[in-house]
């Protein structure tokens, strides 16, 4: 059973905010949309928003801020976004330096910050239709993995795509396969199903990010392009200074996933 602080909308953001709650998101508040987030230098912002529009599913962009803004005034007007995630990654020359909760004092005003879509944001109603979510059953981060799947380059930016995956049984996956598609501005559809060596995937227990999780006998690993792809495109890009979420903990929005939802 969740606790209520959980499940409660002020409660949930005082705590992050504050910084005395840093774990995964998946989970909480259910029905709200989640967001993934990268927060570049001006002379880096069109090279990578070029590189979201020729990449809709692992980056679906929700919002992109005006430079030195922290507010997202689309999707969470009066939240900040220096404080109001619970973890943050900070990259120097394409290394991660530091995991921090709190951005204030590294923030300046040529930022610019972009809100992705999260897969998250789609499994309120894969419980509402009995799906299991493994990593929610477990209580951990989902499991994330590089591919070999190579994304469109836009200027600077190049490489290849992460997924999140959730193991589906056989039974359910038409269904998941139908909701995630109606979701087309937070990954839609799967990438790929079963078959994990296909996509340059060697060992499914061990996630290049979050955790592992349980595959049941009956079960299928299906996988979903994920917003955590960013991290990699940058590591290999190395510029001098960019901030991400950390995975897995994201920004919650105060849009409501059936926004996102096509009829």
């Amino acid at each position: 059973m969740m606790n209520d602080w959980k499940q409660d909308q002020l409660q949930v953001r005082d705590r992050i905010r504050k910084g005395d709650y840093t774990g995964p998101t998946a989970g909480l508040l259910n029905g709200q949309t989640q967001a993934n987030l990268v927060v570049l230098p001006k002379e880096l912002a069109f090279d990578f928003m070029l590189f979201c529009q020729r990449n809709p599913k692992p980056c679906p962009l929700l919002e992109v801020l005006d430079p030195g803004s922290a507010e997202p005034v689309l999707t969470a007007p009066k939240k900040d976004l220096r404080t109001d995630l619970p973890k943050y990654f900070i990259y120097r020359h394409g290394e991660k330096s530091e995991e921090v909760t709190d951005l204030s004092s590294n923030w300046t005003g040529d930022l610019v910050s972009f809100l992705l879509g999260c897969s998250f944001t789609f499994e309120s109603f894969f419980l509402q239709r009995d799906i299991p979510v493994r990593h929610i059953e477990e209580g951990v981060n989902v499991p994330m993995y590089a591919t070999s799947l190579e994304c469109h380059s836009a200027g600077r930016f190049e490489g290849n795509m992460v997924v999140s995956m959730r193991p589906i049984p056989e039974e359910k996956l038409t269904e998941a396969i139908q909701v995630t598609s109606r979701f087309p501005a937070v990954h839609g559809a799967p990438i790929h199903i079963g078959s994990p060596e296909k996509i340059g995937i060697t060992d499914l227990d061990k996630p290049d990010f979050g955790d592992p999780v349980t595959i049941n006998d009956g079960e299928i690993p299906v996988f979903w392009a994920c917003g955590v792809t960013p991290q990699l495109v940058i590591m290999k890009l190395k510029p001098e200074f960019v901030i991400t979420h950390a995975p897995g903990h994201m920004f919650i929005t105060d849009k409501k996933d059936t926004d996102y939802f096509l009829l």
